[in-house]
């Protein structure tokens, strides 16, 4: 039988997620990355001043895992460089969530793969625009 115990600080990530919503502007890169296996979908959306990031929000759809990975990466990376959150690794968000079990260990990695989507569309230039209801609805 697959473990699935999860630590109060997953927990706690989980039901009082931090920074969830949605930034816009300018000075605004969103990155996004999906799960077909398990569903889930997450969006990172990064204001960077200066090279660093000054604010940070997320949207995710999926488990309660995918939650608190998200909301566990963004309390990781606010205040950042751009340069030092490309360090923070999937290993280090579940950590910092004292352990997931390890069927959710995949929850941790669309967290950190959102971040560097979004720090890789800010140097391109890229601008993706939120996903819509129907959109996440259909996908």
């Amino acid at each position: 039988m697959k473990s699935t115990q999860y630590s109060e600080k997953t927990l706690d990530h989980f039901r009082n997620p931090r920074n969830v919503g949605t930034l816009e502007g300018d000075d605004v890169a969103i990155g996004r990355v999906g799960n077909p296996v398990c569903g889930d979908l997450m969006e990172m959306y990064i204001q960077v001043v200066d090279d660093r990031i000054a604010d940070i929000r997320f949207q995710t759809f999926g488990c309660g895992s995918a939650v608190a990975t998200s909301s566990m990466t963004t309390e990781l990376v606010k205040g950042m460089t751009l340069d030092e959150a490309l360090g923070v690794t999937r290993g280090n968000v579940a950590d910092a969530l004292d352990g997931l079990p390890p069927v959710k260990m995949h929850c941790s990695n669309l967290a950190a793969d959102a971040l560097h989507d979004a720090i890789k569309n800010w140097r391109s230039g890229k601008k993706l625009n939120p996903l819509t209801a129907e959109e996440v609805a259909g996908v």
